[in-house]
């Protein structure tokens, strides 16, 4: 019998729907697309050796990079409108700082810059403000020095944080001819209370100057050229406190005697000048202030035995510094700072008594019996 030959059918399988989808829009194709095929260029130069490199010179590429930053400087900035590129802002040195409590010569530097007209500008100042900011860091770590030895010296005075003493560098050209924006110096007031107030002051002015204002104030102010000064005094009182002064000296209180006592000391003289006006008018001890009276005050005898001290609308003293002073190693310069002050500071305490307390009626009359004499006695 011969053998059959079953055919069996061929069957078609048939893809679903979605093994039917191109590849590339199923779902985990989407999440995880395939890794792209690299593919080999005939022109690849992976099979040929590589070549060296040449060395470049580090001082052509230093040059190159200085070219190539000046480039992009000069380049076009993108403005928007009313802009235009006004200079280049200059960063403060990287030397020559000083540790705290001490003064550099780059902020007497830069203090000196100030007092030439083209650099105390409004644009100047802008581009050289980093060198500011860098400046008054340095002062303020230097008024935190001085706070800490003015305290020691005088112990009315608060310790106070920089930010309480120290005054800005912008002038108030409100109601001022002189439109100069920026003060030539940086300064700093010290009083009982802080940096304002009715009482004296020691004050401190970069390129240093200090003075003591009134009646409690040391005022320290740094300015180049040998214009450092150091102050102590009653500048421009109130008029109540003034009024107060005066009926001091009028009626000699004991208050009044210790001030004539004070700034007659040698060490007083020996800072300050002689106890009496200078005969050109200069400045010398408490005396020739430009605020100064040329008459008596009114109501007041010419020939008071204190008519100078009368005339005088300020009361106050200074003590000048060389850069060499106060730009000298370590705290040579807080201790020249703390002689002054010590000298400074009885003055200061005496001219808050005499602007804050009030004349005594009774000793008053007695010093006037003392004067005239008992008539009785007489008889």
């Amino acid at each position: 019998m011969p053998a059959t030959r079953k055919v069996v059918p061929r069957k078609r399988t048939r893809l679903s729907n979605e093994d039917s989808e191109p590849e590339s829009l199923h779902s985990d194709a989407l999440d995880d697309l395939p890794p792209k095929k690299r593919t080999r260029s005939s022109n690849s130069k992976s099979s040929s050796p590589s070549k060296p490199k040449p060395k470049r010179n580090k001082r052509k590429a230093k040059e190159d990079d200085i070219k190539d930053e000046e480039d992009v400087d000069d380049s076009d900035v993108d403005l928007k409108e009313g802009q235009q590129v006004v200079g280049r802002v200059v960063q403060a040195p990287k030397t020559g700082w000083v540790p705290p409590g001490q003064v550099s010569q780059n902020t007497l530097d830069f203090l000196a810059k100030l007092k030439d007209p083209a650099c105390n500008d409004r644009e100047w100042f802008k581009l050289h403000e980093p060198v500011y900011r860098r400046v008054e860091k340095e002062f303020k770590a230097f008024i935190e020095a001085f706070t800490d030895m003015l305290t020691d010296v005088d112990s009315e005075i608060p310790p106070l944080p920089p930010k309480d003493v120290t005054h800005r560098i912008y002038r108030d050209v409100r109601f001022s001819n002189d439109k100069t924006p920026y003060k030539k110096g940086l300064s700093a007031s010290f009083s009982r209370s802080g940096r304002k107030g009715i009482f004296a002051f020691y004050h401190v002015y970069a390129p240093l100057s200090m003075r003591v204002g009134q009646a409690d104030w040391i005022y320290p102010r740094f300015k180049p050229g040998d214009e450092s000064v150091i102050a102590a005094g009653a500048w421009c009182p109130g008029k109540n406190e003034l009024s107060t002064l005066r009926n001091h000296l009028l009626r000699s209180t004991p208050a009044a005697e210790t001030l004539h006592t004070i700034i007659a000391s040698k060490a007083f003289t020996t800072h300050f000048g002689a106890p009496s006006p200078h005969p050109n008018g200069d400045r010398q001890s408490v005396f020739g202030h430009e605020d100064e009276l040329k008459v008596a005050p009114k109501g007041v005898d010419k020939n008071h035995k204190d008519i100078a001290l009368l005339k005088c609308r300020s009361l106050a003293v200074s003590y000048r510094f060389t850069d060499a002073q106060v730009v000298a190693p370590g705290f040579e310069f807080i201790d020249a700072l703390r002689g002054v002050a010590d000298v400074m500071t009885p003055f200061v305490h005496c001219l808050n008594d005499l602007m804050t307390l009030p004349v005594d009626d009774s000793s008053a009359e007695e010093n006037e019996e003392d004067d005239t004499g008992d008539p009785e006695e007489d008889e």
